[in-house]
């Protein structure tokens, strides 16, 4: 008996050192270089591979234990599914490439809009425009790089009582945390403009997930806050396909229906700048400015009275979308 108990003994320990073996075998596979976790695979051509540094977990270090190995399988399944559902959304979709484009009007109305664009933008709870029936006007920036106007931009904005949404880059939350901070603290939205700003048709579902994800990490790394709810596509390029991809991870496309060649210095400077906005104001304006500009920056105080004075009332893009 004593020979036969010390053999159960003997195996039962072995089972254990083999089970625990196995499991620190199973984490190092789960947070290692796996498929579909090594950045160079799943970046756009001539990109630096950077992107998943923000998008998944580093490797713990310490003592393990049988809930980290159960925790770790979960996210790896998790994200498995999350990643064959995009890859299954992205399959059913066209990825003909559209550009966005306006035909503009002298009489203060919204711009003209062919009906399968509109629809199309409506099936993925896109906006580009308000209602036709109500004098609201939205104001939304797009931030790549700083300029050194968005904080004049900010303080035009506060003495106005008006809320803007910026679209910010992976650089800019890099570059400006201190100004994304403020945004948020005076009641401004932040949107999401992808971490590298490439065209979203030209990139993989997968890829566009590790932008939009790059950006949240940072947002929150800055911020505390996480949730973005609004994306501006790079370049206001978008197919059925991407619609679908962003919508599917939880993003409201928003394009615009003014705008204006405001990157660059304008040949009226910020007269031209506040003339633009004025002849095309119009009912569910979607503004679209560079906070580069430093045309827009001069000009904003005067355009903010303005629109005010035309007895227009300003809304944020959550009014938009719970409208």
């Amino acid at each position: 008996m004593g020979k036969k108990s010390d053999k159960k003994i003997y195996l039962a320990g072995l089972a254990v050192v083999l089970l625990v073996g196995c499991g620190f075998a199973f984490k190092g596979y789960l947070w290692g270089a796996g498929p579909g976790l090594n950045a160079s695979e799943n970046t756009a051509p001539g990109e630096p591979a950077s992107v998943s540094e923000a998008t998944y977990p580093p490797a713990e270090t310490g003592a393990e234990t049988g809930a980290d190995i159960v925790n770790s399988q979960q996210m790896e399944e998790e994200e498995e599914r999350s990643t064959g559902k995009l890859q299954e959304t992205a399959d059913n979709f066209s990825n003909e490439k559209y550009g966005w484009g306006l035909k503009r009007n002298s009489n203060h109305l919204q711009p003209e809009m062919p009906s399968y664009i509109a629809d199309g933008l409506e099936k993925y709870d896109a906006y580009w425009v308000g209602s036709p029936d109500e004098k609201v006007v939205y104001l939304t920036f797009d931030e790549g790089y700083e300029n050194g106007y968005t904080p004049k931009i900010l303080d035009a904005l506060k003495a106005n009582n008006v809320k803007a949404a910026f679209f910010v880059t992976g650089h800019y939350l890099e570059s400006q945390p201190e100004l994304v901070k403020r945004m948020v603290d005076e009641g401004h939205i932040v949107g999401n403009h992808t971490a590298r700003h490439p065209s979203l048709p030209d990139i993989s579902g997968e890829q566009i997930k590790e932008e939009l994800q790059a950006v949240e990490a940072k947002f929150e790394a800055v911020t505390g806050c996480r949730e973005m709810r609004y994306l501006r596509p790079p370049k206001g390029e978008y197919s059925e396909r991407t619609l679908a991809v962003t919508r599917e991870l939880g993003y409201h496309n928003i394009f615009w229906s003014m705008a204006m060649v405001d990157w660059v210095p304008m040949p009226g400077g910020a007269e031209e700048s506040y003339r633009t906005v004025m002849d095309n104001l119009h009912n569910g304006a979607l503004i679209l400015l560079h906070a580069v500009s430093e045309d827009n920056a001069a000009a904003m105080d005067r355009i903010l009275k303005a629109i005010k004075e035309q007895g227009y009332v300003f809304k944020t893009l959550d009014d938009l979308v719970k409208n």
